[in-house]
């Protein structure tokens, strides 16, 4: 099963639903606020795909921690602070069941797509 993650309010992950729905994709939407996050689920992204891409370091969450904070980010200090602020989390998530990717844009999503069949 497809998942798509994020939060209903944001743009990119409208867009990414749009492309979705438009492309005939059969998802779920896992909304971070709405539905929370594991502690578990984050631990395997942080693995997979490494803090500095999980981590959305332009978004106002970032901007909005202290300074020893956003300098001090690591491996390990990340799933803490994810957990506290999942909108640190860049957005959209897209798990296929098989990889994982962050972010959102039509040509990523019709290479993504071309390769898994649905």
């Amino acid at each position: 099963m497809i998942t798509l993650y994020g939060i209903k309010s944001c743009d990119t992950v409208k867009k990414a639903r749009n492309w979705l729905d438009t492309h005939g994709v059969d998802y779920r939407f896992h909304d971070f606020r709405a539905d929370g996050l594991d502690r578990e689920m984050v631990a395997r992204w942080l693995a997979e795909l490494g803090w500095e891409t999980l981590v959305n370091k332009r978004s106002t969450s970032w901007k909005a921690l202290d300074e020893a904070t956003r300098t001090g980010m690591n491996q390990d200090s990340a799933l803490p602070a994810i957990l506290a602020q999942p909108t640190l989390i860049k957005r959209p998530l897209l798990d296929t069941g098989h990889e994982r990717f962050t972010g959102f844009s039509a040509a990523s999503y019709q290479k993504i797509f071309s390769k898994h069949t649905l």
